[in-house]
C-alpha cells in the first residue's frame, strides 16, 4: 500500500463510504529511522481534511526513543490513533529490524507498544503483525505481547512474513488471536469482496475487517453498492485531479499512478473484459481522455486552458 494510501486516495474512499459502513481508515507507514519524524511530516501523512472516521497514523521502526517522540508528533499533527507495524515483510524493512522482523522475539514486540503507549498515555495505540515470521506456531505469543504492551486494539494479517502476499489465506489464525487476547482484534488478508468482510467476522470472531489491497479496485467495498462504470472513471478522474492538486509534476506520473490502481480495478466493471487496453495505453492524454469519455465528463484532470500550460507532460 506505500505510495498509494496518502491523502489524495485515502480521503476519496472516505469520502464515498457512510462512517457505519467504513470505520476508520489508516496512513501508509511513516519510517522512523535514527531521528524523530517531524510534526510537519506527519501532518502531511494525515492530509488537510477530516471526516468522522478516525484516521490512524502508522509508524515502524526498532529505534524505541524515537518511536516514542515521533509518536507524541503524530498526535500534536491531530492522529487519532497511533498504530505500530509490525508486519511489512520488505526486506528494507528486515535489515532495520523493524517491520515483521519484530515477530522473532514477542519481548521486545511487547516493549516497543508499550514505549509508545507510555509516551502518549490515554491515546489509543494499536499494534499490526502477521501470523509469524516464518511460521504462524506462535501467534497466540505475539498477540499477548501487543496486548501487554498496551496496546487497544490488535490487527492480525493471517499470513506470515514467510508467505508474504501469496493467494492462500488461513483465517483459523486470526481466530487463535481473537481467543488469545481481550482487547478488539481487526482481521486482515484474503477479503476481495464485501460479503468477505461479515464471512470474516462470522468464521473468526474478530470484531472488525481491515481492507488493503481490494480496496486498490474497489473503493465501495466497505457498504457493497453497485457501482455504474461512470462512476468508476469518475473515481479515477477525481484521483488524478487530487495528484495534480499536491504537485504532481505530470501526467505521465500520475498516468502511471491511476494504472497502479487500474491493476486491481473491479469496480463497476470499467476494465473488463479490456483490462489490458487501459494499461498499455502509453499516451497518458489519451488515458485521461477515455475516462472522461466513459465518465460522461467534457473535461480532463487539471487540463483546462489556464493550467495546460503548467502540466507538462
Amino acid at each position: 500500500m506505500e505510495g498509494v494510501t496518502a491523502p489524495s486516495f485515502r480521503d476519496l474512499v472516505l469520502a464515498r463510504n457512510p462512517p457505519l459502513a467504513l470505520g476508520g481508515a489508516c496512513t501508509e507507514f511513516v519510517r522512523v529511522v535514527d531521528t524523530p519524524v517531524p510534526v510537519k511530516v506527519m501532518r502531511r501523512h494525515l492530509g488537510p481534511h477530516r471526516f468522522a472516521q478516525p484516521v490512524s497514523l502508522q509508524l515502524m521502526g526498532s529505534d524505541l526513543e524515537c518511536l516514542a517522540r515521533s509518536a507524541i508528533h503524530a498526535v500534536e499533527a491531530g492522529a487519532a490513533v497511533v498504530d505500530l507495524n509490525f508486519g511489512c515483510p520488505a526486506k528494507g524493512a528486515l535489515r532495520g529490524c523493524a517491520g515483521s522482523a519484530a515477530l522473532k522475539d514477542p519481548r521486545q514486540l511487547e516493549r516497543t507498544v508499550a514505549a509508545v503507549a507510555r509516551a502518549i498515555p490515554g491515546h489509543p495505540v494499536t499494534g499490526k503483525i502477521r501470523a509469524g515470521f516464518d511460521d504462524a506456531s506462535r501467534v497466540e505469543d505475539l498477540a499477548r505481547a501487543v496486548e501487554a504492551g498496551g496496546a487497544w486494539m490488535l490487527t492480525i494479517h493471517c499470513r506470515t512474513r514467510a508467505e508474504a502476499y501469496c493467494d492462500e489465506v488461513d483465517w483459523t489464525r486470526i481466530a487463535r488471536a481473537v481467543s488469545a487476547v481481550a482487547i478488539p482484534v481487526c482481521g486482515n488478508g484474503g477479503v476481495s469482496s464485501h460479503a468477505d468482510l461479515e464471512r470474516m467476522r462470522a468464521q473468526t470472531g474478530c470484531a472488525h475487517a481491515m481492507v488493503g489491497r481490494a480496496a486498490l479496485g474497489d473503493p465501495w467495498i466497505f457498504h457493497g453498492a453497485a457501482t455504474t462504470e461512470a462512476d468508476a472513471a469518475r473515481f479515477l478522474l477525481d484521483y488524478a485531479d487530487a495528484l495534480f492538486a499536491t504537485g504532481e509534476p505530470s501526467k505521465k506520473g500520475v498516468a502511471g499512478r491511476l494504472k497502479q490502481l487500474l491493476v486491481h480495478w473491479s469496480a463497476g466493471a470499467l476494465c473488463r473484459p479490456t483490462r489490458e487496453s487501459w494499461l498499455h495505453m502509453q499516451d497518458p492524454q489519451e488515458l485521461f481522455d477515455r475516462l472522461a469519455l466513459v465518465a460522461g465528463e467534457g473535461r480532463c484532470p487539471r487540463l483546462n486552458p489556464l493550467l495546460a500550460a503548467k502540466v507538462p507532460a
